[in-house]
């Protein structure tokens, strides 16, 4: 049985979106209403990206400690995921 990656691709690239986003308002104009809602959209995005890594079975324990690192964890997490499964499948 094979286990769906795209909303863990979803949350990860969010993540690192709202991330970048994020410092270039602080580095800027510091508009107080996008942080308002960048904050919480990176929040839930990095609670995704590592609840969606930690209930993989396959899983590694590198790969959901790589998945706690917060901007690039779920980027980092889904190429060991990728690297895992062309290994297991001989390609």
């Amino acid at each position: 049985m094979t286990v769906p990656l795209r909303p863990l691709r979803i949350a990860a690239h969010t993540e690192l979106v709202s991330l970048l986003l994020m410092l270039a308002n602080l580095a800027t104009a510091h508009l107080k209403p996008l942080s308002s809602l960048l904050g919480p959209t990176h929040g839930c995005a990095y609670l995704c990206v590592v609840l969606a890594t930690w209930r993989l079975a396959h899983a590694t324990t590198a790969t959901k400690a790589t998945a706690v690192v917060p901007g690039i964890g779920g980027l980092l997490a889904l190429r060991r995921l990728g690297r895992a499964t062309a290994r297991s499948t001989g390609g």
